[in-house]
């Protein structure tokens, strides 16, 4: 039910990836310290940006995610230590060059042969290599084929209708009428992640009707961890995240949108008004579960996909795919541990997946239509200044 990696390449990735091209210190400070009207964009933070400007904060993060994930490295593959406690990320090394011929080359493929549609993207040739594959083997030829969905699906025939899919799901939580009450929820339990420096946490995710929710981290064994927070009031959205370079930031671009999305599907009987071009793809499985796949477009190309469980009709996964230079950005939730609250069933597990690392939540307590303050939708209160 919505009410709402890679760890060898996370394990760096969200601690410095965040500075990966050298970050203004002073800069970033002046600018968070005067709270500034528009997101800041990737020039006003990182030195030395070439390739990727004009983009905001989030989606340059969310691109060089797509980067490491591409080629199965972690941030120092490209920015090595200059020594034992300091690393010059604006320095130009020869894989930071050819990063950037790459970009330029996609861009070029892309633009001359696709009308610009992001056809072709690092992880086309890549896949997880260092250097792409060029020669087939005769396993692969033979062998069983992979089963890889494509990310834009069309209607399916001779499948259930996105009414029935839609209707069946509402039944199995607790009826139409029941879940359309649910105006709020508060959901707190044990979060374990891996966010680059382990350890388990406690987490609250908080959502309002329409489009508000909030997911706060804390870890009270480690309180100078700060806080982990993703934040949506409707309007605006921050990330603020422990240990990494830059500890908070507004939203601009796709995770806004992905944030946006998130709050209204936290109340299953928004997705119509979520989503539009809502359609029904081929059959699928997960964990060798047969799933009936409904899938949507959100705001400015972002796509949201459900897999709905075809036993018991509860959904089981979401996978939402945001925009960037260089190719579609997936985030991954799966649900599980269905219980009942107040006549409603909802998942008490939540794995949470982005490409640069993983949260695990396992709610104790779920609460619904309960006050919520509005400032915990807000910008997050934690500390900007940049990591040493």
């Amino acid at each position: 039910m919505i009410f709402g990696s890679r760890p060898a390449i996370a394990a760096v990735v969200i601690i410095v990836l965040a500075a990966a091209n050298g970050i203004d210190r002073r800069a970033l400070a002046q600018r968070q310290a005067a709270a500034p009207t528009k997101p800041m964009m990737v020039e006003d933070v990182f030195k030395n940006v070439q390739a990727l400007k004009g983009i905001g904060v989030d989606d340059f993060l969310l691109t060089m995610g797509i980067m490491s994930a591409a080629v199965a490295s972690d941030c120092v593959g490209c920015h090595p230590s200059a020594g034992t406690d300091h690393v010059d990320w604006a320095l130009d090394t020869p894989r930071k060059r050819t990063a950037r011929r790459m970009v330029q080359m996609v861009t070029a493929i892309n633009r001359d042969n696709f009308n610009g549609r992001q056809v072709v993207t690092c992880w086309t040739c890549h896949r997880g290599r260092d250097r792409p594959v060029t020669t087939p083997t005769l396993d692969a030829v033979y062998g069983p084929p992979t089963d890889e969905s494509d990310d834009v699906l069309t209607q399916a025939r001779g499948v259930a209708s996105v009414d029935q899919v839609l209707d069946k799901y509402l039944r199995a939580i607790g009826g139409a009428q029941n879940v359309a009450r649910v105006a709020s929820f508060v959901a707190t339990g044990k979060s374990v992640g891996y966010r680059g420096f382990g350890g388990g946490g406690v987490v609250e995710v908080s959502a309002q009707t329409p489009d508000k929710r909030a997911t706060h981290i804390s870890f009270p064994e480690y309180p100078d961890r700060g806080v982990s927070a993703r934040t949506f009031d409707g309007r605006t959205g921050w990330i603020a995240t422990p240990l990494a370079v830059v500890r908070k930031y507004e939203l601009a671009g796709s995770e806004r949108d992905g944030a946006r999305l998130d709050a209204m599907l936290s109340f299953p009987t928004q997705i119509k008004q979520a989503l539009t071009n809502l359609r029904v793809g081929p059959p699928a499985t997960i964990a060798d579960r047969d799933v009936t796949v409904l899938q949507g477009n959100g705001p400015n190309g972002t796509l949201a996909t459900l897999y709905f469980d075809d036993r018991s009709g509860l959904l089981v996964r979401m996978v939402r795919h945001g925009r960037s230079p260089i190719g579609r950005v997936p985030t991954q939730v799966d649900y599980s541990d269905y219980r009942d609250v107040d006549g409603i069933k909802f998942p008490f597990r939540w794995t949470f997946a982005w490409l640069d690392g993983r949260d695990n939540f396992e709610f104790s307590d779920v609460k619904l239509n309960v006050p919520i303050d509005a400032a915990r939708f807000g910008e997050p209160n934690v500390a900007v200044a940049a990591a040493k």
